[in-house]
């Protein structure tokens, strides 16, 4: 009966671990990248760990610890190395192919200078600020007014 939970939860660990990593080469975006490794893969990788410790705890005569505290740093690491890119990403400004919701743009619109208008479709009527001009036809904006 052991035999099939350890087959188990190493048949699981490898199945996760591969749609994590085919997950991290078909996905188009980092962001959508980032989920792969993060996600699919540290619950495989964990599986195949809990697995290995099962058995070395079963057939020899100690406890195997070791593949407990790796899963437990995995577990520990992988959310936050991945908060950490998601971040630094947003930094850079790496945009996202993933549409943004109209709730949030309205939202972003408010919090722009309040010289800045826009008309019923979203682009930017004519406004001046520190000497440049933003028009419908020259998007260019002042150093001021650019978003982070």
């Amino acid at each position: 009966m052991l035999e099939y939970f350890l087959s188990f939860l190493i048949l699981t660990g490898a199945l996760l671990t591969f749609i994590g990593s085919l997950g991290l080469v078909r996905l188009k975006d980092f962001y959508t990248r980032l989920h792969g490794p993060t996600k699919a893969t540290t619950l495989g990788v964990g599986s195949l760990l809990i697995a290995s410790s099962i058995y070395f705890s079963m057939y020899t005569e100690s406890v195997s610890l070791h593949e407990v505290l790796i899963t437990l740093f995995l577990f520990i690491t992988a959310p936050v190395s991945a908060h950490l890119l998601a971040k630094a990403a947003l930094h850079v400004n790496l945009h996202s192919i993933a549409k943004t919701p109209e709730n949030d743009t309205e939202a972003e619109n408010d919090a722009v200078d309040s010289t800045e208008k826009t008309d019923s479709a979203g682009n930017m009527e004519s406004t001046k600020s520190a000497g440049f001009e933003t028009t419908k036809d020259n998007p260019q904006q002042a150093p001021d007014q650019i978003r982070q």
